[in-house]
């Protein structure tokens, strides 16, 4: 059995989507990062970087004590080690799959959750902020839209690489238009048709039907963190 400590932010939407399509058996925690239970210390045991999402394996394939895992990229190649699957077992194959993963890691969601901030949060338009990382995201389309222009999934195969990708490009929200990225369009369709995106999707939902964040409040604990918060007040997932 896998807990999940889960919310509706794209990071969150990877693991959902991992476990739907394995047809895994888990559980799913809710950590309201808009109200800071992601700084109960009890969550900070499982995740010391105060984010979601994180697991915790009551069944680990070494058969030890349960074992937690936060940061979402290794959530994902942990899980599809222990299932085999969404991970190629070739050597070239993996580092295909491991390289995208780890693109969309340090790239497209850094990059992009930047572009959700300054142009959605910030308290006061900042053009240059904003054009910035606009622009660093149509940079970043424009590559996985070059990648795939001669194979269906990132890696040729429907793997982690394309469950990691997938939540994150959201061009109404980044400034972008899927009409100058006809491969990723194509690809994008694809993966929003399967089923189990479809069901991890519904589940969000019903977890949290309203996911805007349009109150003080929320806006405090979600963006004003340092080195010195106390708990409550403050992460940007």
């Amino acid at each position: 059995m896998i807990e999940l400590y889960y919310w509706t932010t794209p990071n969150g939407q990877k693991i959902t989507i991992f476990l739907e399509e394995a047809d895994a058996r888990y559980e799913i925690v809710p950590i309201n990062i808009s109200k800071g239970q992601q700084f109960d210390p009890d969550f900070l045991r499982i995740s010391p970087n105060n984010r979601i999402p994180a697991i915790v394996d009551r069944e680990p394939v070494d058969g030890g004590r349960p074992l937690s895992i936060f940061e979402s990229g290794a959530i994902l190649l942990y899980l599809a080690e222990k299932s085999g699957r969404f991970l190629p077992n070739d050597m070239r194959g993996r580092q295909e799959v491991s390289q995208w993963l780890f693109w969309q890691m340090g790239g497209l969601g850094p990059m992009a959750g930047q572009t959700h901030h300054f142009l959605h949060y910030a308290p006061e338009a900042i053009p240059y902020a904003r054009d910035r990382y606009v622009n660093e995201t149509n940079r970043l389309y424009g590559v996985l839209n070059r990648r795939l222009a001669d194979r269906e999934f990132v890696a040729g195969e429907y793997s982690i690489a394309d469950m990691a990708i997938y939540p994150w490009i959201l061009p109404d929200r980044q400034g972008q238009t899927l009409n100058d990225f006809p491969n990723i369009a194509r690809w994008h369709s694809a993966i929003a048709a399967r089923p189990a995106v479809r069901r991890a999707y519904d589940l969000a939902k019903k977890i949290n039907a309203t996911p805007t964040v349009n109150d003080e409040a929320s806006r405090r604990v979600l963006f004003g963190q340092n080195a010195a918060s106390h708990v409550g007040e403050g992460s940007n997932q």
